[in-house]
């Protein structure tokens, strides 16, 4: 019979193995910095890093320690090593920072001292405020937190360089946290005794179920099944091709608006976020106002799509579903909107066809979409001639970008909220995250073609080509905005980190039609789906025709309307949508385009 200690060892050997391949995922992430490839990354072991970040270990890092945790004389080091960059602060104001930190842990280390206010949500509970040891740890963690984020912003050099320096800088802060770790998480130890050790053997199946899945779950996924309890709303997949299926809905009214309305998605991610459930559908509320109502569901590509470039995405994905949808209802022009990069993808569209002289789209809604990108957010501090030509010769006989891969680079842009929040709930104290049907669609990730995405990086966000008439060719036309004349709404979120505010307003002074551009509050995602019938959140709407070049004065002009944003753009979408007739009593039209299967399609349910 096995011992005990030998029953442990798989356990053990898989937590360590897991804990590694967490570690191996943002270490990736922060040597994608130029520069950084081959520099041994100081979190290579995680329980060493958090120890060189605490009391007593500074000497780990090759520098003269002492009895407070980060060795002073070699601040400037420890930030290199943390980033993987050579880096230079300005003297005095290194001097004036190692100051502020000695005061700062004088007083903590001082007998008697009151205990430091823990705001950190982290270190929020009884467990951590009311045990002395744990308090202390968690006020140290903090301080050496802001010190090591002062160096950062102390840093000299230019924009992005600083903005890298505070990318990696936060990564690691976040990584180290005493948190992530049980022997120091005094949360989960109080569970673990309370329990009885029931929780540390519920983490341990948490640990092992989230490995053979290959991603740590953010949400029960058991309860959701695509076309049972999200994407439910009726319609039929009416065509298809290699690379999408185009469905059609089933009208909610007796009447419906004769130009009919095409959705694109992005293909990074799926086209069920527009429809998680009947109350926080953007598609079914299309329906409601009487849009006869087509989507792009776009395939998950595998090998057989791993040479398809963006043109191909261009002329046989969103070109193809304009003039499918236009051949299905017979109209001359339709009304589209395009969601992030499917929004990118619909603009690039829209200006192909001007260049050949043809208008086939009346309107355009673009939501949280990047066509000039000057501004990018934090992603930029990823891109640069070094990164985009590693990317082109990966992808120079095609292949395809892991969908795995996409989705841990954008989660680690919210780490604490995306990656140790969950880390530390379901492993270190055995819970089942609770089910969220919008946490499920964020897990549920797409592979790309990788001529697409290098083509993407290159022209866009390296270049910013659109915005240089005549420099970008797809589909063999030269892309000039200043062709793209009908009507837009632009939409951006306030808090967006993907495509940020300013990045979405500067559609604003590429398009030169008539406009109008609405902010809604919250991010990515949750900004857009906002249902009117919540009446949450708010929007805020700037004086008719008026838009300076910079967002911040928008922003002053603009006033702020309580509930969704969705209001205002179906009451502008309606004019654009021409006269009501009888609503179609079938899928599609004749044998042409006779329904293949119901929605939600086969497509959306290929996993990557």
């Amino acid at each position: 019979m096995a011992s005990g200690k030998q029953g442990q060892q798989p356990w053990l050997e898989a937590a360590q193995q897991f804990q590694q391949q967490m570690v191996q995922q943002w270490t990736q992430l922060a040597q994608a910095f130029p520069g950084a490839a081959g520099t041994a990354s100081p979190v290579g072991d995680p329980m060493a890093a958090f120890k060189a970040f605490m009391a007593g270990q500074g000497a780990a890092a090759g520098n003269t320690g002492n009895p407070f945790g980060m060795p002073l004389p070699g601040m400037a080091d420890l930030l290199q090593q943390v980033t993987g960059q050579s880096v230079t602060i300005d003297p005095a104001r290194l001097i004036e920072i190692q100051k502020g930190y000695l005061e700062e842990v004088t007083r903590l280390w001082t007998p008697g001292a009151a205990p430091q206010a823990l705001s950190d949500r982290r270190f929020a509970s009884e467990a951590w405020t009311g045990n002395p040891l744990a308090s202390f740890t968690a006020a140290q963690y903090l301080l050496n937190a802001r010190t090591l984020m002062a160096l950062a912003d102390a840093v000299q050099g230019d924009d992005k360089t600083r903005s890298r320096v505070r990318f990696a800088v936060q990564q690691w802060i976040d990584a180290t946290a005493p948190s992530n770790f049980l022997a120091f998480n005094a949360d989960a130890q109080k569970k673990a005794i309370e329990t009885k050790g029931e929780s540390i053997a519920k983490g341990m199946a948490n640990l092992l179920h989230d490995m053979k899945q290959g991603h740590v779950s953010m949400t029960d996924e058991s309860v959701f099944e695509v076309g049972r309890n999200v994407a439910t709303t009726e319609g039929a997949v009416v065509f298809e091709n290699e690379l999408f299926q185009l469905i059609e809905y089933k009208p909610l009214t007796a009447k419906v608006y004769e130009r009919p309305f095409l959705l694109v998605p992005p293909c990074i991610n799926k086209f069920y976020i527009l429809d998680l459930q009947p109350e926080n559908s953007l598609i079914r509320y299309c329906l409601e106002q009487g849009h006869r109502t087509f989507v792009v569901s776009w395939r998950n590509p595998d090998e057989s799509l791993a040479g398809k470039t963006w043109d191909d995405y261009i002329e046989h994905a969103v070109m193809k579903a304009i003039a499918v949808t236009q051949d299905i209802t017979g109209a001359d022009t339709i009304n589209a909107l395009g969601f992030c990069v499917g929004g990118t993808m619909l603009g690039t569209a829209l200006a192909v066809h001007a260049a050949r002289g043809e208008h086939p789209v009346h309107s355009a809604t673009f939501l949280t979409t990047l066509l000039d990108f000057t501004d990018t957010g934090i992603l930029d501090v990823f891109i640069d001639e070094a990164f985009v030509k590693f990317r082109e010769a990966q992808f120079a006989q095609g292949g395809l970008m892991p969908g795995r891969d996409l989705a841990t680079t954008f989660s680690f842009l919210r780490p604490n909220d995306l990656v140790w929040n969950y880390v530390v709930g379901n492993y270190l104290k055995g819970e089942t995250p609770p089910p969220f049907d919008l946490l499920y669609w964020n897990s549920d990730s797409t592979n790309l073609p990788g001529p697409y995405y290098a083509w993407y990086l290159r022209n866009l966000y390296l270049e910013n080509r659109y915005t240089k008439p005549g420099t970008a060719t797809v589909c063999g036309e030269k892309i000039d905005f200043r062709q793209v004349t009908l009507p837009v709404y632009i939409y951006g979120s306030r808090e967006d980190h993907i495509v940020p505010i300013a990045g979405a307003y500067a559609s604003t002074q590429l398009l030169p039609g008539k406009k109008r551009f609405v902010m809604g509050a919250s991010g990515h995602i949750a900004g857009v789906i906002n249902p009117a019938s919540k009446n949450k959140r708010s929007h805020w709407i700037g004086p008719a025709n008026q838009f300076p070049k910079s967002v911040d004065q928008w922003i002053a002009s603009a006033t702020e309307h309580p509930g969704s944003w969705w209001t205002d753009w179906a009451a502008w979408l309606k004019p654009q949508a021409g006269k009501q007739i009888a609503a179609p009593k079938t899928y599609g039209k004749g044998k042409t385009y006779a329904a293949i299967e119901p929605a939600p399609g086969r497509y959306v349910k290929a996993r990557a």
